[in-house]
């Protein structure tokens, strides 16, 4: 099993990133990927004009890959992971004019997991209320998910990283998962398995997968120290990976790593061509 029984999908917002955004899908194509992920593109823009919605999709489509996964509107990514949804005023009316944006692109594409990133804290604001702008926010995403088809998905950021960010565990993000679920009724909420993320929180990685792969709708992956390619750090992705598929999970892993200073596309040495290819 480990890396050659897994259905692999490359995240063009961290990968690919040396190129311009049109170039990207068909250089994951060129090294041997059929599927791709994204954060929402256009960090400045919750609503871009048409032309650009259409010229992304057109790369996608005539690339021959699959998107597979995409962030609503989350603010300056890269950069701090910072989300919008739970921050008041401005950024989480970005949000809401953005959910259908997302959405709409997403079904034109075949795309059925919606990522969306809570926000920061925010000084001089009650953590309560900002929890319950999450929630309301939230809710509407998971129905325009559900409209075409999607999963939303809740990801745990880690604190070093992040340290104004709320959900940086996954016990706390499967609390969030579970209350969505709740409040929608739709029940298509889930967890998104970042196992670097977990790991710079100091989870234990194989108690997460055996307590909540039946709420995992996505996982990614990238090494630990340095977020870099699988072996270039310590994690044993390999034996985590089996234990996923073991444990039931059978959707995408995003490559969500760092490919340091070489080229991306040299970066996936550690993966065999033959098992690049979604099957």
């Amino acid at each position: 099993m480990g890396f050659t029984d897994q259905r692999f999908n490359v995240n063009l917002s961290i990968l690919f990133t040396e190129l311009p955004l049109l170039e990207r899908p068909a250089a994951a194509a060129a090294a041997g990927f059929t599927a791709v992920e994204l954060w929402w593109p256009w960090v400045d823009s919750p609503v871009p004009p048409q032309s650009e919605l259409d010229a992304l999709r057109d790369a996608i489509k005539d690339a021959g890959v699959q998107l597979t996964g995409l962030n609503f509107y989350a603010g300056q990514l890269p950069g701090p992971d910072r989300g919008a949804l739970s921050v008041p005023g401005e950024e989480s009316e970005k949000f809401r004019a953005n959910i259908d944006v997302t959405a709409d692109f997403a079904e034109s594409l075949g795309c059925t997991a919606l990522n969306a990133l809570y926000g920061n804290r925010v000084e001089g604001v009650d953590p309560a209320e900002q929890d319950a702008l999450a929630l309301e926010n939230l809710g509407l995403a998971a129905r325009a998910a559900d409209r075409v088809g999607a999963v939303l998905l809740i990801e745990a950021l880690n604190r070093p990283e992040s340290p104004l960010c709320p959900i940086v565990s996954a016990p706390r993000a499967i609390e969030v998962v579970d209350q969505v679920n709740a409040a929608t009724g739709l029940d298509n909420a889930r967890f998104l398995m970042d196992l670097y993320h977990l790991s710079m929180n100091g989870e234990d990685l194989s108690a997460v997968i055996e307590q909540y792969t039946a709420k995992t709708a996505h996982v990614q992956i990238a090494d630990n120290p340095g977020r870099g390619a699988p072996g270039t750090g310590s994690l044993p992705l390999e034996e985590l990976l089996d234990q996923l598929r073991k444990a039931g999970y059978d959707g995408y892993v995003g490559l969500e790593y760092k490919p340091g200073d070489s080229p991306s596309a040299e970066s996936f040495g550690w993966l065999p061509p033959a098992a690049r290819a979604a099957r």
